[in-house]
């Protein structure tokens, strides 16, 4: 192909580089040159055009283009006609998009006028989406070298694999701390996942947080259905915890538990019967993009997945910040160390029902109620601590005085537990991982009690809720990861971190910590219950 100015007398056949007018016609970029083109261009008095002129051996760019997309059109994927040297493949049904990077790779090295660009390997696809593109550069292209970069890929360079309608069995775990709100938000937002490949949840069962009553609810279902898709009611802990443990009770057998995917990473992928099983972790949860989508569009698509297939999602499996994400990512000196968790003493309440006395003044054992809580809190494994102050705030503080503590005054107290909450909060250093939230007026929690707190979050990596329980039932302690700060940031009025625990957006990791987690002294008589003195 030769390319540039052009003699009007040789022009014809030659194809334009650019628009141009003839008369008042106007001539389209790519335009092929007749010899009606030349005369009226002629009458213009144009005497010569910028443009490509074919040699023996050229195709043209939609010849090449279109010869190209013959070795590459697969079944399931559609191809347009080719047009300024561009063919464009559209997905003929939802499914997964496969494609063999290394042929792609050996085609696009052959040369640098052929082109093949395609979405990401097991790209979740619509009906009608577009999956890959060929792309001709210039005008021309020498047919031996279209002939090469058929000879460089195989036949299958990619395909579009169906998802198949499924029937899928759901079992929720449940425990006493778990609302049923929750469970439906979840059986929603799987139902909506399902829905793009035509796929139903046909039965859900909700079974106690236990090994035996799991696989009896695995046996159940298995029968009736396609897939199993198990949510636990506490975040996966171990390959002995729970799920897993109930998987290989009910006969099946636990393929890997956990993948480089995040959010995702507590995963559990299994078998029973012939039929997969997948645990899922705590993000499923949200309908956000996560590890547990990429699992399930494969299972969905009929494709096989391994452990080492799910070993190998690493690179790429760092997904988008997303608002629900369990663990931040990245702080300003690096990722943050799960354990450095800082307690937040919200002491700042008026003591409504104490009449004229502040209950965080009152005396147990000789000591005021908020140095009690302040000193088990500090002598904790927290890394540090802040007190919220808002009513009586000189007496607390002076009540605090040389306990380790910072103390932070909330200006608005009046407005309720939110903005103590907000301003506590607002007062951790950025290396935090995750605050543990500590009501004052709790004179029965220990430091002991709050060490299995953190000791329980940090083992989860930082990535979920726990919360101090006592015979099934939540309570009080709670610690919330850094991904929930944003969401105390939109709570008002009197609400409290219960209301942001039980919007579902991460794991809840439940800690049995003794009676004490539903001990708060709100009256004269519960303050005197608990061996408290009123100061008159």
């Amino acid at each position: 192909m030769k390319f540039g100015p052009l003699s009007i007398d040789e022009a014809e056949g030659a194809v334009l580089a650019h628009a141009t007018m003839a008369g008042r016609t106007r001539l389209r970029k790519a335009h092929r040159l007749t010899a009606e083109d030349i005369r009226l261009l002629r009458a213009e008095g144009v005497s010569s055009v910028i443009a490509a002129q074919l040699e023996a051996g050229d195709l043209d760019e939609d010849q090449a283009a279109e010869r190209l997309v013959e070795r590459l059109a697969v079944d399931g994927v559609a191809v347009r006609p080719p047009s300024t040297g561009r063919v464009n493949l559209y997905a003929e049904k939802a499914g997964l998009f496969v494609v063999d990077r290394a042929s792609v790779d050996r085609l696009n090295a052959v040369d640098p006028a052929i082109t093949l660009a395609t979405l990401p390997d097991y790209s979740a696809v619509s009906e009608g989406q577009m999956v890959a593109t060929v792309k001709i550069i210039p005008f021309a292209v020498q047919a031996r070298r279209v002939d090469e970069a058929m000879e460089a890929i195989r036949e299958d360079v990619f395909r579009v694999a169906p998802f198949r309608a499924l029937s899928v069995g759901v079992v929720q775990t449940a425990l006493p701390s778990l609302k049923d709100s929750v469970l439906d938000k979840t059986a929603r937002i799987t139902g909506v996942r399902l829905a793009r490949s035509g796929s139903r949840v046909t039965r859900e069962l909700r079974p106690a947080h236990e090994e035996e009553a799991v696989a009896r609810a695995i046996a159940a279902l298995k029968e009736e259905s396609d897939l199993l898709l198990l949510f636990g009611a506490s975040a996966i802990c171990d390959a002995d915890d729970v799920i897993p443990a109930a998987i290989r009770r009910a006969g099946g057998m636990v393929e890997r538990v956990g993948m480089p995917v995040d959010p995702g990473n507590l995963l559990v992928l299994g078998m029973i019967d012939g039929k997969p099983v997948i645990g899922a972790p705590g993000c499923a949860r949200s309908p956000k993009t996560n590890g547990f989508d990429w699992v399930l569009d494969r299972v969905v698509a009929g494709l096989d997945v391994s452990s080492a297939d799910i070993a190998g999602m690493g690179v790429g499996g760092l997904l988008a910040e997303i608002p629900t994400r369990p663990q931040p990512r990245e702080g300003k000196e690096g990722a943050r160390d799960p354990s450095a968790v800082w307690g937040v003493l919200l002491a700042a309440g008026q003591s409504r029902r104490m009449g004229r006395h502040n209950k965080l003044l009152a005396s147990f054992d000789g000591v005021p109620l908020v140095r009690r809580t302040g000193a088990a809190l500090t002598r904790s494994h927290v890394s540090g601590a802040v007190a919220v102050l808002g009513h009586e705030a000189k007496a607390v503080e002076a009540a605090l005085e040389g306990i380790a503590v910072k103390c932070v005054r909330n200006a608005d107290y009046a407005g309720g537990l939110s903005t103590s909450l907000r301003t506590g909060i607002a007062a951790l250093p950025d290396e935090a991982a995750g605050a543990l939230i500590m009501l004052a007026d709790m004179p029965e929690i220990g430091s002991g009690d709050l060490d299995r707190l953190v000791d329980a979050f940090v083992k989860a990596g930082g990535n979920a809720v726990v919360r101090a329980t006592h015979n099934g039932k939540r309570g009080n302690p709670v610690i919330l990861p850094r991904a929930l700060f944003a969401e105390v940031e939109k709570l008002t009025g009197d609400t409290g971190a219960r209301h942001v625990v039980e919007q579902g957006l991460v794991s809840v990791i439940d800690v049995e910590t003794g009676a004490g987690a539903h001990l708060d002294v709100d009256t004269p008589e519960a303050l005197e219950k608990a061996g408290g003195v009123l100061n008159r």
